[in-house]
Protein backbone atom coordinates (compact mmCIF):
# COMPACT_ATOMS: atom_id res chain seq x y z
CA UNK A 1 0.00 0.00 0.00
CA UNK A 2 1.27 3.41 -0.52
CA UNK A 3 1.78 5.90 2.31
CA UNK A 4 -1.17 8.00 3.00
CA UNK A 5 0.48 10.53 4.95
CA UNK A 6 1.94 12.13 2.55
CA UNK A 7 1.68 16.16 2.87
CA UNK A 8 -0.61 17.58 0.35
CA UNK A 9 0.69 18.93 -2.96
CA UNK A 10 2.00 22.30 -2.73
CA UNK A 11 1.99 24.73 -6.20
CA UNK A 12 5.74 24.79 -5.58
CA UNK A 13 6.22 21.00 -5.93
CA UNK A 14 3.71 20.89 -8.85
CA UNK A 15 5.38 23.27 -10.66
CA UNK A 16 8.95 21.79 -10.12
CA UNK A 17 7.34 18.40 -11.20
CA UNK A 18 6.45 20.07 -14.35
CA UNK A 19 9.39 21.77 -15.18
CA UNK A 20 11.06 18.58 -14.88
CA UNK A 21 8.97 16.57 -17.06
CA UNK A 22 9.36 19.57 -19.96
CA UNK A 23 13.01 20.06 -19.97
CA UNK A 24 13.62 16.20 -19.72
CA UNK A 25 12.53 16.59 -23.00
CA UNK A 26 13.28 19.88 -24.35
CA UNK A 27 17.20 18.69 -25.85
CA UNK A 28 15.85 15.21 -27.04
CA UNK A 29 12.82 16.42 -28.43
CA UNK A 30 14.81 19.27 -30.54
CA UNK A 31 17.55 16.67 -31.93
CA UNK A 32 14.59 14.06 -32.90
CA UNK A 33 13.18 16.73 -34.90
CA UNK A 34 15.52 18.77 -36.09
CA UNK A 35 18.35 16.08 -36.94
CA UNK A 36 15.51 14.37 -39.02
CA UNK A 37 14.61 17.46 -40.95
CA UNK A 38 18.24 18.57 -41.06
CA UNK A 39 19.16 15.42 -42.72
CA UNK A 40 16.60 14.66 -45.39
CA UNK A 41 16.79 17.89 -46.48
CA UNK A 42 20.27 17.59 -46.72
CA UNK A 43 19.30 14.84 -49.09
CA UNK A 44 19.81 11.51 -47.07
CA UNK A 45 17.55 8.60 -47.46
CA UNK A 46 15.07 7.50 -45.16
CA UNK A 47 17.24 4.51 -44.24
CA UNK A 48 19.64 6.85 -42.66
CA UNK A 49 17.30 9.21 -41.03
CA UNK A 50 15.52 6.53 -39.39
CA UNK A 51 18.90 5.98 -37.28
CA UNK A 52 17.90 9.40 -35.27
CA UNK A 53 15.25 7.71 -33.87
CA UNK A 54 17.49 5.17 -32.48
CA UNK A 55 18.22 7.80 -29.72
CA UNK A 56 15.01 7.08 -27.93
CA UNK A 57 16.03 3.65 -26.85
CA UNK A 58 18.11 5.21 -24.29
CA UNK A 59 15.13 5.80 -22.63
CA UNK A 60 13.50 1.83 -23.19
CA UNK A 61 16.43 0.65 -21.47
CA UNK A 62 16.78 2.77 -18.14
CA UNK A 63 14.99 -0.16 -16.27
CA UNK A 64 18.50 -1.53 -16.33
CA UNK A 65 19.53 1.38 -13.97
CA UNK A 66 16.56 2.47 -12.44
CA UNK A 67 16.90 0.30 -9.81
CA UNK A 68 20.09 1.89 -9.12
CA UNK A 69 18.18 5.40 -8.60
CA UNK A 70 16.29 3.67 -5.92
CA UNK A 71 18.64 2.58 -4.19
CA UNK A 72 21.57 5.05 -3.98
CA UNK A 73 20.95 8.57 -1.87
CA UNK A 74 22.90 10.86 -0.41
CA UNK A 75 21.92 12.16 3.27
CA UNK A 76 23.23 15.85 2.53
CA UNK A 77 21.46 16.46 -0.92
CA UNK A 78 18.43 14.01 -0.77
CA UNK A 79 17.92 10.86 -2.39
CA UNK A 80 15.88 11.69 -5.96
CA UNK A 81 17.15 15.46 -5.32
CA UNK A 82 20.75 14.27 -5.56
CA UNK A 83 20.37 12.73 -8.47
CA UNK A 84 18.49 15.39 -10.80
CA UNK A 85 21.05 17.70 -9.80
CA UNK A 86 24.08 15.44 -11.30
CA UNK A 87 21.07 14.61 -14.22
CA UNK A 88 19.92 17.96 -14.92
CA UNK A 89 23.50 19.81 -14.95
CA UNK A 90 24.83 17.41 -17.29
CA UNK A 91 22.18 18.01 -19.78
CA UNK A 92 23.38 21.50 -19.79
CA UNK A 93 26.87 20.42 -20.03
CA UNK A 94 25.66 18.33 -23.31
CA UNK A 95 23.96 21.14 -24.71
CA UNK A 96 26.85 23.61 -24.36
CA UNK A 97 28.76 21.17 -25.97
CA UNK A 98 26.90 19.63 -28.95
CA UNK A 99 26.81 23.59 -30.16
CA UNK A 100 30.44 23.28 -31.30
CA UNK A 101 30.09 21.19 -34.05
CA UNK A 102 28.08 20.97 -36.88
CA UNK A 103 24.62 19.08 -37.14
CA UNK A 104 26.13 17.47 -40.70
CA UNK A 105 30.48 17.16 -41.22
CA UNK A 106 30.00 16.11 -37.40
CA UNK A 107 27.01 14.01 -37.36
CA UNK A 108 28.58 10.86 -35.76
CA UNK A 109 30.35 13.12 -32.78
CA UNK A 110 27.09 14.67 -32.45
CA UNK A 111 25.36 11.23 -32.26
CA UNK A 112 27.12 10.81 -29.72
CA UNK A 113 26.54 14.11 -27.44
CA UNK A 114 22.94 13.22 -28.12
CA UNK A 115 23.07 9.90 -26.88
CA UNK A 116 24.97 10.99 -23.47
CA UNK A 117 22.22 13.45 -23.25
CA UNK A 118 19.56 11.10 -23.90
CA UNK A 119 21.21 9.14 -21.02
CA UNK A 120 21.24 12.25 -18.38
CA UNK A 121 17.87 12.96 -19.62
CA UNK A 122 16.31 9.35 -19.51
CA UNK A 123 18.08 8.85 -15.80
CA UNK A 124 16.43 12.33 -15.05
CA UNK A 125 13.05 10.70 -15.75
CA UNK A 126 13.68 7.84 -13.25
CA UNK A 127 14.39 9.67 -10.83
CA UNK A 128 11.51 12.34 -11.27
CA UNK A 129 9.13 9.36 -11.25
CA UNK A 130 10.36 8.24 -8.04
CA UNK A 131 10.05 11.69 -6.56
CA UNK A 132 6.50 11.65 -8.05
CA UNK A 133 6.00 9.11 -6.70
CA UNK A 134 6.53 9.70 -3.02
CA UNK A 135 4.74 13.27 -3.76
CA UNK A 136 1.69 12.52 -5.22
CA UNK A 137 -1.32 11.12 -3.36
CA UNK A 138 -3.27 7.78 -5.44
CA UNK A 139 -5.68 10.16 -5.88
CA UNK A 140 -3.75 12.78 -7.74
CA UNK A 141 -1.83 9.95 -9.56
CA UNK A 142 -4.33 10.50 -12.46
CA UNK A 143 -3.33 14.26 -12.83
CA UNK A 144 0.36 13.59 -11.74
CA UNK A 145 0.61 11.74 -15.34
CA UNK A 146 -1.62 14.11 -17.31
CA UNK A 147 0.73 16.49 -16.20
CA UNK A 148 3.84 14.06 -17.31
CA UNK A 149 2.35 14.06 -21.16
CA UNK A 150 1.66 17.94 -21.15
CA UNK A 151 5.02 18.68 -19.99
CA UNK A 152 6.68 16.55 -22.34
CA UNK A 153 4.46 18.17 -25.13
CA UNK A 154 5.44 21.80 -23.77
CA UNK A 155 8.98 20.26 -23.80
CA UNK A 156 8.29 19.50 -27.54
CA UNK A 157 6.48 23.06 -28.33
CA UNK A 158 9.86 24.97 -26.92
CA UNK A 159 12.33 22.94 -27.83
CA UNK A 160 11.59 20.61 -31.47
CA UNK A 161 8.76 23.69 -32.20
CA UNK A 162 10.32 27.45 -30.89
CA UNK A 163 13.81 26.15 -30.77
CA UNK A 164 14.00 24.66 -34.28
CA UNK A 165 12.14 28.05 -36.00
CA UNK A 166 14.74 30.03 -34.73
CA UNK A 167 17.09 27.32 -36.42
CA UNK A 168 17.16 29.80 -39.53
CA UNK A 169 17.16 33.04 -37.63
CA UNK A 170 20.25 31.99 -34.81
CA UNK A 171 22.06 28.79 -36.52
CA UNK A 172 22.81 25.31 -34.84
CA UNK A 173 25.14 26.87 -31.68
CA UNK A 174 22.37 29.67 -31.11
CA UNK A 175 19.73 26.89 -30.64
CA UNK A 176 21.88 24.58 -28.40
CA UNK A 177 22.83 27.91 -26.23
CA UNK A 178 18.73 28.17 -26.18
CA UNK A 179 18.18 25.01 -25.35
CA UNK A 180 20.81 24.95 -22.66
CA UNK A 181 19.49 27.71 -20.82
CA UNK A 182 16.00 26.24 -20.64
CA UNK A 183 17.20 23.00 -19.12
CA UNK A 184 19.27 25.01 -16.48
CA UNK A 185 15.95 26.31 -15.06
CA UNK A 186 14.72 23.18 -13.71
CA UNK A 187 17.96 23.05 -12.44
CA UNK A 188 17.94 26.10 -9.80
CA UNK A 189 14.21 24.97 -9.19
CA UNK A 190 15.54 21.79 -8.06
CA UNK A 191 19.10 23.51 -5.82
CA UNK A 192 16.00 25.01 -3.87
CA UNK A 193 14.01 22.07 -3.16
CA UNK A 194 13.88 20.22 0.21
CA UNK A 195 12.79 16.66 -0.76
CA UNK A 196 10.79 14.86 2.34
CA UNK A 197 12.33 12.05 3.97
CA UNK A 198 11.42 8.49 2.53
CA UNK A 199 8.68 6.94 4.33
CA UNK A 200 9.46 3.11 2.93
CA UNK A 201 12.98 1.63 2.94
CA UNK A 202 14.37 1.55 -0.34
CA UNK A 203 14.11 -1.71 -2.51
CA UNK A 204 17.57 -4.12 -3.40
CA UNK A 205 18.72 -2.94 -7.19
CA UNK A 206 19.67 -6.47 -7.94
CA UNK A 207 16.06 -8.07 -7.57
CA UNK A 208 15.13 -5.76 -10.80
CA UNK A 209 14.45 -9.34 -12.95
CA UNK A 210 11.94 -10.31 -10.04
CA UNK A 211 10.41 -7.09 -10.49
CA UNK A 212 10.00 -7.56 -13.97
CA UNK A 213 8.56 -11.10 -13.43
CA UNK A 214 5.99 -9.86 -10.48
CA UNK A 215 5.06 -6.99 -12.71
CA UNK A 216 4.40 -8.08 -16.45
CA UNK A 217 6.11 -11.69 -17.09
CA UNK A 218 4.50 -14.22 -14.76
CA UNK A 219 1.09 -15.97 -15.53
CA UNK A 220 -1.68 -13.62 -15.30
CA UNK A 221 0.13 -10.66 -16.79
CA UNK A 222 -0.16 -11.50 -19.79
CA UNK A 223 -3.16 -8.74 -21.08
CA UNK A 224 -1.53 -6.56 -19.00
CA UNK A 225 1.82 -6.52 -21.18
CA UNK A 226 -0.18 -6.77 -24.56
CA UNK A 227 -1.66 -3.52 -23.83
CA UNK A 228 1.83 -2.04 -22.61
CA UNK A 229 3.23 -3.63 -25.95
CA UNK A 230 0.36 -2.66 -28.62
CA UNK A 231 -1.10 0.57 -27.02
CA UNK A 232 1.40 2.80 -28.57
CA UNK A 233 1.99 0.99 -31.68
CA UNK A 234 -0.48 2.59 -34.14
CA UNK A 235 0.57 6.44 -33.13
CA UNK A 236 3.99 5.56 -33.09
CA UNK A 237 3.78 4.54 -36.74
CA UNK A 238 1.82 7.37 -37.88
CA UNK A 239 4.59 10.12 -35.63
CA UNK A 240 7.18 8.69 -37.36
CA UNK A 241 5.89 9.68 -40.85
CA UNK A 242 4.72 13.57 -40.05
CA UNK A 243 8.41 14.79 -40.26
CA UNK A 244 9.00 13.02 -43.50
CA UNK A 245 6.08 13.83 -44.74
CA UNK A 246 6.34 17.48 -44.59
CA UNK A 247 9.86 17.45 -46.09
CA UNK A 248 9.05 15.56 -49.07
CA UNK A 249 6.17 17.95 -49.68
CA UNK A 250 8.26 20.91 -49.67
CA UNK A 251 7.72 22.54 -46.53
CA UNK A 252 10.53 24.72 -44.92
CA UNK A 253 12.07 23.69 -41.05
CA UNK A 254 10.52 26.85 -39.98
CA UNK A 255 6.85 25.81 -40.95
CA UNK A 256 7.43 22.16 -39.66
CA UNK A 257 8.57 23.46 -36.57
CA UNK A 258 5.07 25.91 -36.13
CA UNK A 259 2.63 23.01 -37.82
CA UNK A 260 4.07 19.91 -35.72
CA UNK A 261 5.68 21.02 -33.18
CA UNK A 262 4.00 24.15 -31.83
CA UNK A 263 0.48 23.81 -32.85
CA UNK A 264 0.54 20.14 -32.18
CA UNK A 265 1.79 20.56 -28.93
CA UNK A 266 -0.41 22.87 -27.92
CA UNK A 267 -3.70 21.10 -29.20
CA UNK A 268 -1.91 17.94 -27.33
CA UNK A 269 -1.67 19.99 -23.65
CA UNK A 270 -5.34 20.64 -22.93
CA UNK A 271 -6.25 16.72 -23.88
CA UNK A 272 -3.83 15.24 -21.70
CA UNK A 273 -4.72 17.58 -18.49
CA UNK A 274 -8.43 16.95 -19.48
CA UNK A 275 -7.85 13.28 -19.39
CA UNK A 276 -6.18 13.77 -15.91
CA UNK A 277 -9.20 15.67 -14.71
CA UNK A 278 -12.07 12.49 -15.93
CA UNK A 279 -9.48 9.93 -14.61
CA UNK A 280 -10.16 11.10 -11.36
CA UNK A 281 -13.85 11.63 -11.80
CA UNK A 282 -14.95 8.78 -13.93
CA UNK A 283 -11.86 5.95 -13.18
CA UNK A 284 -9.49 4.61 -15.39
CA UNK A 285 -11.52 2.05 -17.56
CA UNK A 286 -13.81 4.42 -19.60
CA UNK A 287 -11.21 6.94 -20.13
CA UNK A 288 -8.64 3.86 -21.55
CA UNK A 289 -11.36 2.90 -23.82
CA UNK A 290 -12.17 6.56 -25.15
CA UNK A 291 -8.77 7.22 -25.33
CA UNK A 292 -7.99 3.83 -27.64
CA UNK A 293 -10.94 5.27 -29.91
CA UNK A 294 -9.46 8.82 -29.99
CA UNK A 295 -6.05 7.20 -31.50
CA UNK A 296 -7.70 5.95 -34.64
CA UNK A 297 -9.12 9.27 -35.46
CA UNK A 298 -5.89 10.66 -34.86
CA UNK A 299 -4.18 8.70 -37.13
CA UNK A 300 -6.71 8.48 -40.13
CA UNK A 301 -5.73 12.96 -39.73
CA UNK A 302 -2.60 12.43 -41.26
CA UNK A 303 -3.95 11.32 -44.34
CA UNK A 304 -4.71 14.56 -45.47
CA UNK A 305 -1.35 15.55 -46.51
CA UNK A 306 -1.01 11.99 -48.13
CA UNK A 307 -3.79 13.14 -50.26
CA UNK A 308 -1.80 16.07 -52.04
CA UNK A 309 -2.83 19.02 -49.46
CA UNK A 310 0.29 21.16 -48.71
CA UNK A 311 -1.87 24.25 -47.83
CA UNK A 312 -0.73 25.29 -44.12
CA UNK A 313 -4.19 25.37 -42.91
CA UNK A 314 -5.94 21.87 -43.64
CA UNK A 315 -2.31 20.44 -42.73
CA UNK A 316 -1.98 21.87 -39.74
CA UNK A 317 -5.40 20.89 -38.56
CA UNK A 318 -4.43 17.37 -39.37
CA UNK A 319 -1.14 17.64 -36.93
CA UNK A 320 -3.22 19.34 -34.29
CA UNK A 321 -6.05 16.74 -34.34
CA UNK A 322 -3.71 13.72 -34.59
CA UNK A 323 -1.76 15.47 -30.99
CA UNK A 324 -5.29 16.14 -29.38
CA UNK A 325 -6.15 12.41 -29.89
CA UNK A 326 -2.85 10.20 -28.87
CA UNK A 327 -2.09 12.49 -25.56
CA UNK A 328 -5.34 11.05 -23.79
CA UNK A 329 -3.87 7.19 -24.59
CA UNK A 330 -0.48 7.99 -22.59
CA UNK A 331 -1.80 9.72 -19.37
CA UNK A 332 -4.50 6.95 -18.94
CA UNK A 333 -1.81 4.03 -19.50
CA UNK A 334 0.66 5.33 -17.32
CA UNK A 335 -1.69 6.43 -15.22
CA UNK A 336 -1.87 2.04 -14.27
CA UNK A 337 1.83 2.04 -14.20
CA UNK A 338 2.31 4.09 -11.66
CA UNK A 339 -0.57 2.05 -9.72
CA UNK A 340 1.08 -0.76 -10.00
CA UNK A 341 4.62 0.13 -8.79
CA UNK A 342 5.47 -0.48 -5.17
CA UNK A 343 6.50 2.22 -2.36
CA UNK A 344 10.07 0.50 -2.06
CA UNK A 345 10.66 0.35 -5.78
CA UNK A 346 8.15 2.88 -7.35
CA UNK A 347 11.38 4.70 -9.83
CA UNK A 348 12.61 0.71 -10.90
CA UNK A 349 8.87 -0.74 -11.30
CA UNK A 350 7.58 2.12 -13.09
CA UNK A 351 10.55 2.66 -15.28
CA UNK A 352 10.20 -1.55 -16.09
CA UNK A 353 7.05 -1.24 -17.51
CA UNK A 354 7.66 2.20 -19.38
CA UNK A 355 10.61 0.83 -20.90
CA UNK A 356 8.46 -1.95 -22.56
CA UNK A 357 6.11 0.34 -23.38
CA UNK A 358 8.89 3.10 -25.07
CA UNK A 359 10.81 -0.22 -26.65
CA UNK A 360 7.81 -0.75 -29.08
CA UNK A 361 6.89 2.81 -29.26
CA UNK A 362 10.46 3.33 -30.68
CA UNK A 363 11.04 0.48 -32.82
CA UNK A 364 7.88 1.01 -34.73
CA UNK A 365 8.99 4.63 -35.16
CA UNK A 366 12.40 3.11 -36.54
CA UNK A 367 10.74 0.51 -38.69
CA UNK A 368 8.04 2.44 -39.95
CA UNK A 369 10.17 5.29 -41.37
CA UNK A 370 12.45 2.65 -43.06
CA UNK A 371 9.47 0.55 -44.32
CA UNK A 372 8.22 3.82 -45.44
CA UNK A 373 11.19 4.00 -47.90
CA UNK A 374 10.53 0.62 -49.49
CA UNK A 375 6.26 0.19 -49.50
CA UNK A 376 5.67 4.05 -49.37
CA UNK A 377 3.90 6.12 -46.57
CA UNK A 378 0.50 5.05 -47.38
CA UNK A 379 1.20 1.48 -46.71
CA UNK A 380 2.86 2.15 -43.28
CA UNK A 381 -0.28 4.54 -42.46
CA UNK A 382 -2.76 2.19 -43.31
CA UNK A 383 -0.65 -0.66 -40.85
CA UNK A 384 -0.91 2.44 -38.33
CA UNK A 385 -5.47 2.53 -38.31
CA UNK A 386 -4.89 -1.67 -38.24
CA UNK A 387 -3.02 -1.26 -35.05
CA UNK A 388 -4.94 1.53 -33.28
CA UNK A 389 -8.12 -0.06 -34.42
CA UNK A 390 -7.26 -3.59 -32.74
CA UNK A 391 -6.61 -1.69 -29.03
CA UNK A 392 -10.62 -0.60 -28.97
CA UNK A 393 -11.59 -4.25 -28.29
CA UNK A 394 -8.47 -4.85 -26.12
CA UNK A 395 -9.50 -2.05 -23.63
CA UNK A 396 -12.54 -2.82 -23.28
CA UNK A 397 -12.02 -6.44 -22.42
CA UNK A 398 -9.81 -5.35 -20.10
CA UNK A 399 -10.76 -5.06 -16.33
CA UNK A 400 -9.76 -2.44 -14.16
CA UNK A 401 -10.43 -0.96 -10.67
CA UNK A 402 -11.40 2.85 -11.08
CA UNK A 403 -9.45 5.42 -8.96
CA UNK A 404 -11.54 6.99 -6.08
CA UNK A 405 -12.76 10.52 -6.44
CA UNK A 406 -11.96 12.70 -3.73
CA UNK A 407 -13.75 12.40 -0.54
CA UNK A 408 -10.72 14.45 1.64
CA UNK A 409 -8.93 10.85 2.14
CA UNK A 410 -6.47 9.17 -0.22
CA UNK A 411 -7.42 6.87 -2.42
CA UNK A 412 -5.41 3.46 -3.49
CA UNK A 413 -3.77 3.22 -6.69
CA UNK A 414 -5.33 2.39 -9.74
CA UNK A 415 -4.87 -1.01 -10.67
CA UNK A 416 -5.84 -3.53 -13.75
CA UNK A 417 -6.64 -6.67 -12.35
CA UNK A 418 -3.44 -8.42 -14.39
CA UNK A 419 -1.64 -5.98 -11.58
CA UNK A 420 -3.17 -7.50 -9.05
CA UNK A 421 -0.71 -9.41 -6.55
Amino acid sequence: MADASRAPMTLRSWALLGSLYVTQYFGTGFFLTSLVAILRASGAALEQVSVVYLLGLVWALKFLWAPWVDRWKSRRLGHYRAWLIAMQSLMVLCLLCIGRFNPVTDFGLIYGLCLLLSLAAATQDVATDGLSYRLVSPEDRGMANGLQAAGGLLGNLLGAGGVLMAYPHVGWPGCTLILAVGTAVSLFQVLGFKEPAPTARAGDGAKVLARLWKLVLRPGKRRWLGMILLYPLGVSLGYALITPILVDAGWTLDRIGLAVNVIGSLCGIPSALLTGQLIRRFGIRPVLIGAAALQVLGILALGVPLAGVTDMLPVTVAVGLFFFCYNPAVAAITTLMMGASDPKTPATDYALQYCIYMMFSILAATVGTAAAGRFGYLGVLGIAVVCAISMVPMAMGHKHTAVRRSSGRPAPPAQSDALMP
